[in-house]
């Protein structure tokens, strides 16, 4: 089976989450220290590292079949390939930013103001559609020190916990856009690669929807279970076991995430006890 390629960002926080992901995928590999191109041990996918901005491209053009890359550099670029799936990893957004001084009112007050990014596109598309006449100054690097060294008024950049425009004497304002991590893909692909591709898939899948639950085990007496099985539906419904004490069950099941904690207060209530709870490794439904 021939191998598909898979273009990943070569170093930061995307690269690192997406390494671990591909990981966790069961996939092993050793892309050791600079390598710019690495191959898998037991899944036929080879890795090619870049700089995001250029990751678009590639898959586009067919160098990569494939390419994690976040949702923000996918608009701005504007290539023609396929939004496979989204990895819910490397989640920040792209937001204006004005100096924490300014006693900033709405997205009109930016009209006839220079504002820096490296997403001229994505900064023109919201101007535009708020009808706002703003001068678009094009960096590539260091936006957030735009402003202090007068080089504009405001900056369109990507923030996370916002710490980086405070450090540089800024405030986040118009969020613009929410990003995270996609997959994409070339669209193209042949039979074959879109099998292996649809591997891919199957095991990021598992890995996602473990990640979304726990497994829960209790113990309850037997008058509780009905109730009980009520409040954990589980994939089906949940595993009953007989205990060695009579008039007692052990109950195994799946709860999400989002709602475990409001689960085990309702379990408690209703007298389960020796609730035990541990992370799933991946999961299939």
């Amino acid at each position: 089976m021939d191998k598909i390629k898979i273009a990943i960002q070569k170093s930061g926080r995307l690269s690192d989450d997406s390494l671990k992901l591909i990981k966790e995928c069961g996939i092993k590999f050793n892309n050791g220290m600079g390598k710019l191109k690495a191959v898998a041990d037991n899944f036929p996918l080879e890795f090619l590292f870049l700089r995001d901005d250029d990751i678009p491209g590639y898959v586009e053009d067919g160098v990569a079949h494939l390419g994690i890359v976040g949702e923000n550099v996918l608009v701005e670029k504007e290539k023609d390939v396929d939004n496979v799936k989204l990895l819910g990893f490397s989640k920040c957004r792209l937001s204006i930013g004005v100096d924490r001084n300014w006693d900033y009112k709405g997205v009109q007050e930016l009209a006839g103001k220079s504002i820096a990014t490296s997403y001229p596109k994505i900064l023109k598309g919201f101007l535009d559609k708020n009808k706002v006449n703003a001068e678009i100054h094009e960096i590539s690097g260091s936006v957030e020190i735009a402003p202090s060294i007068g080089l504009a008024d405001a900056v369109c950049d990507i923030v996370s916990s916002g710490s980086t425009l405070l450090s540089n004497g800024l405030k986040e304002t118009e969020v613009i856009m929410k990003s995270q991590a996609v997959l994409i893909a070339n669209k193209s692909l042949n039979a074959e690669q879109q099998d292996i591709l649809d591997k891919l898939i199957f095991r990021i899948n598992a890995v996602q929807e473990g990640k979304k639950n726990k497994y829960i085990l209790l113990n309850a007496p037997n008058e509780s279970i009905d109730e009980i099985i009520s409040l954990l539906p589980g994939m089906k419904s949940p595993t009953v076991l007989p205990l060695a004490m009579e008039g007692w069950s052990s109950l195994h099941s799946v709860v999400k995430e989002d709602e475990f904690w409001d689960v085990i207060e309702q379990l408690k209530k209703v007298g389960a006890q020796g609730i035990l709870v541990a992370p799933i490794e991946k999961m299939i439904i």
